[in-house]
């Protein structure tokens, strides 16, 4: 292949799971020391919505979800994220103190409030285990290939399309939607609560993608500011050469597959 390919991918707790175009690969650390590989193709949406603006993200995040119960057939030893006691217990606790905070506060700071707590559970996934070094792993392997370096070691642990981007853009977009829909709607059920969350996660992504296309110009650093932030502070952390391994073994089955492909 002489063009580089298009990736993404998602820590894992015990690994790295790659996305290409059209496949997805993953590398975990067993129990036992050794490397596990899988990949396969990945699930895609047809339909014409996947190119329209504000649906096409939507549809490309939910493709993804889509991939992890085809990673966990293929490999039964991932450990997703959110795979672990006291993530979930965290998840919970959130919901039981949002719900009393929906009482207690209104307007725009509690919906500001609200939308912040929901981030709990993932801060508390990364303070956790190995997750933080393994996206780690994946912002090194992927900007390793990127620029055609002979490996990962060196790169920065933070990465430009890495997802934290998307965190100030959709706190904005959700804050805004959801006060203008109790503007508009003097009871809102949960399908118009919904409806707000799906148009507040494809408003962030388009957000996400322009800055990307105009990734020179100073409105779209100081959009990537936050997220670069909190990558460097708590999300990513230098991984071992241990984990650097599993992350080359990610990356060259995901080369692999999709030049077959």
């Amino acid at each position: 292949m002489t063009d580089k390919l298009r990736l993404g991918g998602m820590a894992l707790r015990n690994g790295l799971l790659v996305h290409g175009p059209t496949h997805w690969a993953a590398a975990v650390r067993r129990p036992d020391g050794t490397i596990a590989v899988g990949s396969g193709a990945k699930p895609r949406v047809r339909a014409r919505a996947a190119r329209l603006p504000g649906a096409r993200g939507v549809i490309r995040l939910g493709e993804a979800v889509a991939v992890i119960p085809l990673v966990k057939r293929a490999l039964p030893d991932v450990q997703l994220p959110f795979q672990d006691t006291t993530v979930l217990a965290s998840m919970a606790a959130t919901a039981l103190a949002g719900a009393a905070l929906r009482r207690r506060l209104t307007g725009t700071g509690g919906e500001t409030a609200l939308a912040v707590l929901a981030m709990a559970p993932s801060l508390v996934a990364l303070r956790g285990g190995d997750l933080a070094a393994y996206h780690g792993v994946e912002h090194k392997a992927i900007a390793a290939y990127e620029d055609g370096a002979a490996d990962a070691r060196d790169a920065a642990k933070e990465h430009d399309r890495c997802g934290s981007h998307l965190i100030a853009p959709l706190l904005a977009a959700n804050v805004a939607g959801t006060a203008l829909m109790r503007q508009v709607v003097e009871r809102p059920s949960p399908l118009t609560g919904a409806a707000v969350q799906l148009a507040s996660l494809g408003a962030a992504v388009e957000v996400f993608a322009w800055s990307e296309r105009h990734s020179q110009t100073r409105t779209a650093r100081a959009l990537r500011r936050p997220g670069h932030e909190l990558q460097r502070v708590l999300g990513t952390r230098e991984p071992t050469e241990a984990q650097l391994e599993v992350g080359r073994a990610a990356l060259a089955e995901i080369l692999r597959v999709e030049d077959q492909g």
